[in-house]
């Protein structure tokens, strides 16, 4: 008991020393914190703990994904992919490839014909994995032949399902890179439902600019305008943007798709100085792009994003650099916006706002303002009690409950994790159950020193014999902590956080760190009979 090494007492205080450091920033006001963040070394983890939604306000945004589209962007794909079967396959039908409410259907009256060409038409039935849709589990699509040469594709159930599956996080993935380029710090973005999105973005009040980046989908294709006498059933109408009211006829067929894209930077034309939007495609990408205006030149190239034309510039010659420029009257602002929706690639569904409100940052501060008050009664009650309870020993548990609370903010700077307001209530909570350990500690050193035990003997007992109860009850609440975290959403895994936090951080404060205080008071008091 009353060695306590020397290396342990200085690693403690260390410890303590480097987390009352790391909560500085958080303690220091905006321009002093701008002015030590911009002069401390880089590789030093130097910033605020970072606030929630409702302690600092932001956007509160809810998405649900339109299953339509969904559904649209399946049967878009199977007509393309059965369109280039057959000209690999150079297959004859009759008429062209019909489109269905749930499917496609096309005609090939030749039985010998049809022979040859369903097997290749049958593995796009195949699951998705091997297929065209990218999702996993049983055939997206149903196929059905009859006699007269009749086929037909439909869309299963559980295609539709896997594919909303798979869309909602695809959507995740894309909001989180948005949001993340919009330079905003530790948004929440995670799945309600079935096909809903919840988006929340601390500290950014313009749900306007929020909106506009989350709801747009930026599905950005290349296609060529359709020639005078072209298949109607190969051309639809699309609305041109810097004519509006106006459509021009373009190909359905997508020559080069927007996945395609490694980078899109806002920039300015050299020639008129207007804001544009450059790009750069990957090896297929521009390879594919080269090919298209190599065989084109002369022809108008329509660039399409969400279904509708920013601009259809003519090919004058082949394009082979893999890059290119997209010009639309574009101003300063929107063609950044433009450039981030690109970079962050396009959603792969249509996404409908379903709510949304935004927490003003005079609220977030009453809620900081009400956690601080919880927290500083709460700490001052269970100081006063460890005090007139516990006298000399009280106030070590006291410097111990006050290293304690620094060690979870230190966590949450580390971490990086967000304090919400639930996230304070579990701070609150581990400050009782901080000192309990003391308590159990003391009243097990008191039993021992009531049974005859001298007082080093009781000291030593005392904590050995309280070490077991403390670690057993510890471990429960930090398996609660960790249930909530894993199952939980949201402010639950923000109370889950700070929970953890402190249990892990009670074993060091509550047992080794006051265990070093009263060795070192005993050494040097040597004291007749125990305060307590």
């Amino acid at each position: 008991m009353l060695r306590f090494a020397t290396w342990k007492i200085v690693s403690i205080v260390m410890m303590t020393v480097i987390a009352l450091l790391l909560i500085v920033p958080s303690l220091l006001g905006p321009q002093s914190r701008a002015a030590l963040m911009a002069h401390a070394p880089s590789f030093l983890p130097i910033r605020p703990i970072v606030l929630g939604l409702d302690l600092q306000g932001g956007s509160h945004v809810l998405l649900e994904v339109d299953g339509q589209s969904v559904v649209k962007t399946l049967i878009d794909n199977l007509r393309d992919s059965v369109r280039r079967t057959l000209r690999e396959e150079k297959a004859s039908i009759s008429g062209g490839i019909g489109v269905l409410p749930r499917g496609v259907q096309l005609r090939i009256p030749d039985a010998a014909e049809r022979e040859r060409i369903m097997p290749k038409l049958r593995l796009l039935t195949a699951p998705a994995s091997a297929g065209i849709s990218g999702v996993g589990g049983a055939s997206v699509f149903d196929v059905t032949e009859t006699a007269d040469g009749l086929i037909q594709f439909t869309v299963t159930e559980a295609g539709i399902k896997a594919k909303m599956r798979r869309a909602v996080e695809q959507s995740i993935e894309v909001l989180r890179r948005r949001v993340d380029a919009l330079g905003t710090t530790e948004p929440n973005i995670q799945r309600q439902g079935d096909d809903r999105v919840l988006v929340e973005v601390p500290g950014l009040q313009d749900t306007g600019k929020l909106k506009e980046i989350l709801g747009t989908t930026a599905k950005l294709e290349f296609r060529l305008v359709s020639d005078t006498g072209a298949d109607p059933a190969e051309t639809e109408m699309l609305e041109e943007v810097e004519r509006p009211g106006s459509k021009l006829p373009v190909q359905k067929r997508v020559m080069v798709q927007g996945e395609d894209l490694t980078d899109a930077q806002p920039g300015f034309d050299q020639r008129t100085q207007e804001p544009v939007v450059n790009f750069r495609f990957n090896i297929r990408g521009g390879q594919r792009f080269g090919e298209v205006t190599s065989e084109n030149v002369g022809r108008p190239f329509a660039i399409v994003l969400d279904g509708k034309v920013i601009s259809a510039p003519r090919i004058l010659g082949p394009i082979t650099g893999g890059s290119g420029q997209i010009s639309g009257h574009f101003t300063v602002e929107s063609a950044n916006n433009l450039a981030i929706l690109l970079r962050a690639g396009a959603l792969p569904a249509k996404l409908t706002i379903v709510e949304e409100r935004t927490v003003g940052p005079g609220l977030g501060q009453d809620s900081i303002d009400a956690g601080k008050r919880a927290a500083y009664v709460g700490a001052a009650l269970v100081a006063c009690y460890m005090l007139i309870t516990y006298g000399i020993f009280g106030v070590f548990a006291n410097i111990a409950l006050f290293v304690h609370i620094a060690f979870i903010f230190a966590g949450l700077v580390l971490l990086g994790a967000t304090l919400t307001l639930p996230g304070i209530a579990g701070i609150v909570l581990t400050i009782g159950m901080a000192v309990d350990s003391n308590v159990l500690i003391y009243e097990r050193i008191r039993e021992e020193s009531h049974a005859g035990r001298s007082i080093v003997s009781s000291l030593d007992a005392g904590f050995k014999r309280a070490f077991a109860t403390i670690v057993d009850s510890n471990v429960t609440m930090f398996v609660a902590a960790a249930i909530l975290y894993f199952l939980g959403s949201g402010p639950v895994r923000g109370f889950a956080v700070s929970l953890a936090l402190g249990i892990l951080t009670t074993i060091v404060t509550a047992v080794t760190m006051t265990r070093m205080m009263i060795t070192l008071w005993y050494r040097y008091k040597r004291p007749v009979k125990l305060p307590i």
